[in-house]
Order: structure tokens, then sequence, then C-alpha cells
């Protein structure tokens, strides 16, 4: 439970990721194309809202805040993504690429974790295997050699799952406590008891 307390923020991206891997897995188009369309949904939601907070503020006010320009190129942009989410997929694949970059700053990350543990002599294979394995799927996401952009999520779907399986493993491999002995506690030495005779004597 420590281990969980301590660590809640990784383990939470970590379950985060298998999950959202798991779904790229079994259908990464149309996973990926609600996901364009929960936030053309949300920028729709967010634009109606500047507008009416255009109208119902005063006009000097208003004519600084310029929620109306804002509320409407959210508005346009939102319903851009919710009718045509499969354009961004098809021709536009910032994600993958943006991905791929964070899995590789995430990499470079995970060598100082490695090169710490090895310092602290710890286990640093786990963390080592982790970070070689981050930096090469963040590298084949980058170059993109695959045929169609679905086989490039499914890929990015399985590099998911593997890195966060890796980083649970090290986490807990490398939070692996030993058992500390507790020493023996210092005995405390009782004053033993002068009889009556001993006293006589001393007398």
């Amino acid at each position: 439970m420590k281990l969980v307390r301590e660590n809640m923020n990784t383990i939470v991206i970590c379950i985060l990721e298998i999950l959202i891997g798991t779904l790229l897995l079994i259908d990464p188009i149309s996973f990926t194309s609600m996901i364009i369309i929960g936030v053309g949904i949300v920028l729709c939601i967010l634009g109606i809202l500047s507008i009416l907070t255009y109208f119902r503020t005063a006009p000097e006010e208003a004519a600084k805040s310029q929620n109306l320009l804002k509320g409407l190129l959210a508005l346009a942009l939102g319903s851009f993504c919710t009718l045509n989410s499969y354009w961004f997929i098809h021709t536009f694949p910032l994600f993958t690429i943006l991905y791929g970059a964070i899995m590789i700053v995430a990499g470079l990350g995970k060598v100082q974790w490695a090169v710490d543990a090895l310092r602290l002599h710890k286990k640093w294979y786990l963390p080592a295997i982790s970070a070689l394995v981050t930096l090469i799927c963040g590298i084949l996401v980058l170059n993109n050699p695959f045929e169609t952009v679905e086989l490039l999520w499914r890929f990015t779907g399985i590099t998911m799952i593997l890195e966060a399986v890796f980083d649970i493993v090290a986490l807990v491999m490398a939070n692996k406590a030993t058992p500390i002995t507790e020493e023996t506690p210092t005995e405390v030495l009782s004053i033993p008891e002068v009889s009556s005779d001993t006293q006589e004597d001393i007398k």
C-alpha cells in the first residue's frame, strides 16, 4: 500500500496507457475518431458558452474580452472536428508524431532512472530495458514505416501497453525494500539489591 500511495500518479498513468493501448488494438480508427469527436463537442460547448458570455457582458468589457471571436473560432473548430474526424486520422497524423516525440523524451528520462538505480546499487536493468523499448518504439512511431494509418495506431497501442507494463514492473522492483532486521534493544542493567548482611559487614 505504501508503494501505491507514493507512486499514485505513475500507476494511474500506466493504467490509462494500458486501457488506451487496448482500445487502440481493438479498433484504432473508431477509437481515435471518438476522441476527435469528443474534443470537437467540448470545443463547441466552450464556444457557445463564450458567445453567451459576450452577449451577457457590458459592451465596453465585451469589446475588450473578444469572447465573441473566441467563441466563434472554438465553435467552428469544434464543428469541423465533430463532422470530419476521419480527415484528421488520414491526412493529419499529428497525434502519432506528438506521441512519438513524447515517447523519446520519456525514454531519455528512463535512461536517467536506470543510471540512478545503477549508482544506488539497485536493480537497474529493468528501467534500462524499459528505456530501450520506449526509445525504439518512439523512433519507429516518428519514422512511420507502416503502410496504413491503422497499422500505425495498432503499433502505438502495443507500445503503450508494453511501456506501461515495463514501468510498473520496474517501479515494483526498484521499490522492493530489503527487510531490515531490528537491532536487539540494549538491555537495562539492573543494580543488584544489597542484602542486609552485606550492609552490616560494610558497617
